[in-house]
């Protein structure tokens, strides 16, 4: 199974995500996430034995208790990319400073120190708190993205996050399916 620990965004926020997408409709060369999918990774596992299941569970419920984050506000705004405005590969949506950012991130430590001691490897790059809206396929668009993303500020919303998720992606050929395995409450 291939699995990954989120916040997942609530389905009252898909028609901003989607309204954020509308920004880039014009740029050639990017594939639209599912707006009823948005979430936020705090640690992607990859592909993961069924049998390691409850230790992964039991390592994230020592994530949600050790970080000592109970329930907060987040809040959506902002555009950016990955890994650079030259070479864009991500266009996302932030979580703004004062929206929730400094949660989310102790969250993300909490669980990659956790999994990371069961053999998970880490990113190799500093989290970035970050709703994924499209991904970039080639370079066609790469103009307007970065016109867009200097340019703009949206807002697309705040919610509490009480609970973070492990979640199983299936790929499949019209895009990734995700299912909640198991919730953790803050």
């Amino acid at each position: 199974m291939r699995l990954f620990v989120s916040i997942d965004l609530p389905d009252r926020l898909a028609d901003a995500v989607a309204a954020a997408q509308e920004r880039f409709a014009g740029a050639e060369g990017l594939r639209f996430v599912d707006p009823e999918q948005a979430h936020l990774t705090l640690f992607f596992l990859g592909e993961v034995d069924p049998g390691r299941r409850d230790e992964i569970e039991a390592a994230l419920d020592r994530a949600v208790n050790g970080a000592g984050v109970d329930p907060f506000e987040l809040r959506v705004g902002g555009f950016g990319v990955f890994p650079a405005m030259d070479y864009i590969s991500v266009v996302w949506a932030g979580v703004r400073e004062d929206g929730g950012a400094a949660a989310t991130t102790r969250l993300a430590a909490a669980v990659e120190d956790e999994l990371t001691a069961l053999g998970f490897e880490a990113d190799d790059h500093d989290f970035t708190p970050h709703v994924t809206l499209a991904r970039m396929d080639d370079a066609r668009g790469k103009a307007l993205v970065q016109d867009v993303v200097r340019d703009a500020d949206p807002d697309l919303g705040a919610f509490t996050v009480e609970e973070i998720r492990l979640k199983e992606s299936t790929l499949r050929d019209d895009g990734p399916e995700y299912e909640t395995v198991a919730s953790f409450p803050l």
